[in-house]
């Protein structure tokens, strides 16, 4: 049963504006669209923040405060990367509760209540991340369904342990999170959580996966987006080999990382992705191809920076910058 409003703890809820820098504008807006739709009110909120590094127009921003007057856009530096920025949202945030969401990502009517309800129901509990899976139509959602970052939901309901999150579906006790914070200087493009969650696990510390406080996550948007989001991935791969894998080594218990661990992650989607929409499989021989070059484009991504490690990420910022 669920909890009433009264018990729940207080909360905080952080987004940020940089996943727009390549991204489709009305990400931002149909994100906060769901929330408005939350079964428990954002307005209910010690503060909803939105920390602006400079990538959604001002006049953008205005109408959205205008339009939901419980947000409030904090100005942070051009270069406040993400994971700068969602540290800086816990920083300044004052719910016991800090609530992650992304500008890009859509969120199911329970997934606030959802959460905060695992909180109040166990003291104990640090985090609690949910699913968050890719949303799309057609030979391209098929495609991004099977090859992007996010796996299909598990169709599970059960509270169970977890040894990862996404930073777009996750939820720390505050004092938690600030004394284990997630590391922002690190040579990823993204994947800076997965390296978190390793600390965390070596800490002894148990982040708790609620597979039924749900989202789902915009895939890449256009053609250039589509090439480098795919390059980065490689990129990251390397470097979480690198940070995490040479840690793990010798703990066989681990989960492993590097490409072993995508190609099950690989497996366990195709799998799961006729039972959550049948359709797919009408458009999956047109999304054959568009998975081969996402593949392709990952490959490249891990072997350029296998042999120039910091090249694809300074060239990628430095496109950013000019644009």
């Amino acid at each position: 049963m669920l909890q009433p409003i009264a018990s729940y703890p207080s909360f905080s809820i952080i987004l940020e504006t940089e996943n727009l820098a390549n991204a489709d504008l009305n990400g931002l807006v149909d994100s906060l669209a769901s929330l408005v739709n939350q079964t428990v009110s954002p307005t209910e909120a010690n503060e909803v923040l939105v920390i602006d590094s400079g990538d959604a127009p001002p006049e953008l921003l205005q109408q959205l405060c205008d339009r939901y007057s419980w947000i409030t856009v904090h100005p942070a530096p051009p270069s406040t990367g993400y994971y700068k920025a969602k540290m800086l949202g816990a920083q300044l945030a004052t719910g016991e509760v800090v609530v992650y969401a992304d500008s890009d990502c859509v969120y199911e009517p329970h997934w606030l209540e959802t959460i905060l309800t695992t909180f109040a129901q166990n003291q104990h509990i640090q985090t609690v991340a949910g699913e968050t899976t890719t949303r799309g139509t057609g030979p391209y959602g098929t495609a991004m369904a099977l090859v992007y970052i996010f796996p299909q939901y598990s169709g599970k309901t059960e509270l169970t342990q977890t040894h990862q999150y996404f930073l777009n579906n996750v939820a720390f006790r505050r004092p938690f999170l600030l004394a284990h914070p997630i590391p922002v200087e690190l040579p990823l493009y993204r994947g800076n959580c997965v390296v978190h969650g390793e600390n965390l696990r070596r800490e002894g510390q148990v982040i708790w996966l609620n597979p039924t406080a749900r989202a789902t996550h915009a895939p890449p948007d256009g053609l250039a987006h589509f090439f480098w989001r795919f390059l980065l991935i490689g990129h990251d791969y390397y470097w979480q080999q690198q940070l995490v894998g040479q840690r793990k080594k010798s703990d066989r218990d681990a989960t492993a990382t590097g490409f072993g661990e995508k190609l099950r992650i690989f497996r366990d989607r195709l799998s799961r992705l006729f039972h959550n929409n049948p359709l797919h499989a009408l458009y999956l021989p047109f999304a054959i191809p568009i998975v081969l070059v996402a593949a392709l484009l990952i490959y490249i991504g891990y072997w350029t920076t296998r042999i120039r490690p910091d090249y694809l990420l300074k060239t990628y910022d430095q496109i950013l910058e000019q644009s």
